[in-house]
């Protein structure tokens, strides 16, 4: 018999990454000297508030779904260990060692950004198809905040 695999757990994961990259992008904000840079990383953050309180939101209407699995649970240890280790890990402190060069951790930042998308276009498979839209909106945010973020890294490297 397979193991029940409650998506709401997915969701909690999702908040956690965005719990994650808000604190991240609140530390860059703060040690950024350039507004515009400032500016940018605040506006992430805020934005990964949005995210967190709409995957919040999503929990609340969330159905039993049973994914197809080779061996039970699968899937599931999958995303766990893709959210813990890839997005905003936990030692992010270490990435923020690179403070002094603030392309470094645009860079970090875009992986993320990469990553997050990621994440979340695997787990439409596990959510009902009437939230697909609302996962399509948050992946075309962090597409943007991609764009963002690979625009600053531009501009600041032609200013070497």
């Amino acid at each position: 018999m397979g193991v029940f695999f409650d998506v709401s757990e997915v969701f909690q994961f999702a908040i956690r990454i965005e719990e994650n990259g808000e604190k991240f992008y609140r530390k860059v904000a703060e040690k950024a000297e350039d507004k515009e840079i400032k500016d940018l990383f605040n506006f992430l953050a805020d934005e990964e508030v949005q995210h967190k309180n709409t995957f919040s939101g999503m929990v609340k209407k969330v159905e039993k779904y049973e994914p197809s699995e080779t061996y039970p649970g699968e899937y599931f240890q999958y995303l766990r260990s893709y959210a813990d280790s890839l997005v905003f890990p936990p030692e992010i402190e270490k990435e923020m060692d690179c403070r002094e060069n603030m392309g470094c951790i645009i860079d970090f930042a875009i992986r993320r950004e990469l990553d997050s998308i990621m994440y979340y276009l695997e787990t439409k498979s596990f959510v009902n198809e009437t939230q697909h839209k609302i996962l399509d909106k948050i992946v075309d945010e962090e597409r943007r905040h991609f764009v963002r973020l690979s625009r600053l890294k531009a501009r600041l490297n032609k200013s070497k």
